[in-house]
């Protein structure tokens, strides 16, 4: 499921969702699932929400593969659960990748070129991985 819009200007998850869809998704993956009345319990803790407002929202991630619902309870006591589709880690490999490959595609040399100009905040692990990628490809290309 890849993201159709990237909000280039805002950071984090906010950049794949609006505020509200990053603050639940967010909760869905630190809860594991919750109902839409959970959900609202815990988001109101910071500033009041609606439950239609976080119902809706809920049920736009759903439309848009993002999450699953499962029954809970019977008669009175049942309810919906909301589940992630991926774990957080499996949401943001996919969606990055999906940006990095389209930019690169789009305007490969530039893009590497900004990369190259980034490295300088990248930690050493980083580093080493792209230089152990490199090794490969350059004895890739010489065999």
């Amino acid at each position: 499921m890849q993201i159709k819009k990237l909000n280039v200007g805002s950071e984090g998850l906010k950049r794949f969702f609006g505020p509200l869809e990053a603050r639940i998704m967010d909760l869905l993956w630190s809860t594991g699932g919750v109902t839409v009345k959970e959900a609202q319990s815990i988001l109101s803790r910071e500033s009041p929400i609606s439950v239609n407002a976080v119902m809706t929202v809920m049920n736009r991630l759903l439309d848009k593969g993002h999450l699953t619902k499962v029954q809970t309870g019977t008669g009175r006591t049942q309810a919906a659960r909301f589940i992630p589709i991926l774990s957080r880690e499996q949401f943001l490999s996919e969606q990055t990748r999906a940006v990095s490959q389209g930019l690169l595609q789009d305007f490969g040399s530039m893009v590497v070129s900004h990369l190259i100009d980034a490295l300088d905040d990248v930690d050493p692990e980083t580093i080493e991985k792209l230089e152990r990628k490199i090794n490969e490809l350059k004895r890739g290309k010489t065999r």
